[in-house]
């Protein structure tokens, strides 16, 4: 079984002539880690994405600005690339295709060239692996600011090295957001090994004396994950990272609505991934926290989409997030166009301008809430540890079996799939089925009073419509999915 033990050097650069014989571009000279390491050496501060965040969270500045976005031509990525940096990003993403993500690459390579023949791109995405390092690094070397690979990729090990040797310093993923959020049937043993192996390509550059960021994806499934799932997940992929010597990690979360608990799970998030890694001896990790806008449906208005893109702006800079992953307005759409990328941009980036002196205040409700995650946390990272023995990784897998961790909505049959999330009067996350999930019975009481006292105020049962209400809700202008929506 799988265990959360640091690849030796030799285990490392044994799996690594495996993982670049997989395709054509594996045998790139450019891949040889000492000249890797030289040209990563050479890249200006500010291109590092590491060192960028770390210096943002050491200088309390505003909460930076990301998009997300990714064409398949080199030409036409850059070209989308420097209209969004030009626009304000304060970081630049390559969100990566499909065929990619799920290791395709000769559909990849087809999709290119039919690509090329029409003139626009017949991916959802960069491929990266395709355009290999010369390609990647065409990108890096032409814009500003530092680059993100971001995919939801089970299998990352190629991709890993191809960007990282074109000077790609921040890569985003884990053994479990990208696996059970976007796969049915690639099992979390596997997962946790690919990513052990991508964790361990950046210890290796950390010994080098080359700093890069990682970071897992807050948001899961993005549809009502209580909070304390998501950080649960954040804390035990920081674990499994800082294991294989990553130093500098961004633990996500994606925005449920309710402004308090948005805030005080931001916090909580910085606070125990901070504990835990030093509770397991990690104590050189420089963390910092990444706040996704809203990942549900979207208003079809345009005007309405800004709105709710400047609300998530305004709860991720009062919440302290070192950076924010912004939507746009054409999310109820489809693939953005870059003008509106750059739209979404603007309206994220002067939110965070005007709101950059100003924290939320301390409040009882804001205490309660971060308290109240505290405890549900500490209650799921306990019970991983005890099915693992103390092992987060073996425990993990354990306890994803047996269901007492669970992500609602999540496609993988490695998940049990038994918990139903629903809002409160006041719009927080809870839990109305709990399945195996491993939390007291205390815990669990306090949900389902949040949920029955909303189901009385409104008259009805407390039942699965609850969940179908408010996954619709945020679409159709309001937050909480009463049975009879009212101005």
């Amino acid at each position: 079984m799988v265990k959360n033990k640091k690849l030796t050097e030799e285990e490392f650069l044994a799996e690594r002539k495996e993982v670049l014989a997989g395709w054509r571009t594996g045998s790139d000279p450019q891949l040889d880690l000492d000249k890797a390491v030289a040209f990563l050496k050479s890249i200006p501060d500010e291109k590092n994405f590491a060192k960028k965040l770390a210096k943002a969270k050491a200088n309390g500045s505003r909460t930076l600005v990301q998009p997300r976005a990714g064409v398949a031509l080199i030409a036409r990525h850059l070209e989308l690339l420097k209209y969004l940096e030009k626009a304000g990003a304060d970081f630049l993403p390559s969100t990566i295709d499909s065929y990619t993500r799920q290791n395709r690459y000769a559909e990849c390579e087809k999709a290119i060239v039919e690509s090329s023949t029409i003139g626009r791109s017949l991916l959802n995405g960069f491929p990266a692996v395709n355009h290999g390092v010369d390609g990647c690094k065409s990108i890096f070397n032409a814009v500003n600011v530092p680059l993100q690979a971001r995919h939801g990729t089970p299998d990352a090990r190629l991709l890993s090295e191809i960007i990282h040797a074109a000077g790609w310093t921040s890569n985003e993923g884990g053994a479990i957001s990208y696996n059970l959020p976007y796969a049915k049937s690639v099992s979390i043993e596997d997962t946790i090994r690919y990513w052990q192996y991508c964790d361990r390509l950046v210890g290796y550059y950390e010994e080098h004396g080359v700093t890069i960021n990682r970071e897992p994806f807050g948001p899961l499934t993005g549809t009502l994950v209580p909070p304390c799932i998501s950080n649960t997940v954040g804390i035990i992929e920081a674990i499994l990272a800082a294991e294989q010597g990553v130093k500098n990690i961004s633990v996500g979360y994606g925005m449920g609505g309710n402004v308090i608990q948005d805030i005080a799970a931001i916090r909580t998030l910085q606070k125990q991934t901070d504990e835990y890694l030093n509770k397991f001896g990690y104590h050189d990790v420089c963390v910092t926290t990444v706040f996704h806008q809203w990942m549900g449906g979207f208003p079809a208005d345009e005007a309405e989409a800004m709105g709710l893109i400047a609300m998530s702006s305004t709860i991720a800079a009062l919440s302290g997030a070192t950076k924010m992953i912004n939507k746009t307005p054409h999310e109820s759409v489809g693939i953005p166009t870059k003008e509106a990328n750059a739209d979404g941009i603007k309206a994220s980036k002067i939110v965070t301008k005007l709101l950059q002196e100003q924290k939320f205040p301390d409040c009882k409700e804001l205490r309660d809430e971060m308290a109240q995650i505290e405890k549900e946390v500490n209650c799921l990272m306990d019970a991983v540890l005890k099915a693992g023995d103390g092992d987060v990784a073996q425990g993990v897998v354990k306890a994803f079996e047996l269901g007492m961790l669970d992500i609602p909505f999540a496609p993988s049959k490695f998940n049990a799939g038994l918990i139903l999330p629903a809002r409160d009067n006041d719009g927080a996350i809870r839990i109305l089925e709990f399945g195996n999930l491993a939390l007291t019975d205390e815990i669990k009481e306090f949900h389902r009073k949040k949920i029955s006292d909303r189901a009385a105020k409104e008259g009805r049962e407390v039942s699965f419509q609850l969940t179908i209400d408010d996954v619709c809700a945020v679409s159709a202008e309001h937050l909480v999915g009463h049975q009879k929506y009212d101005d």
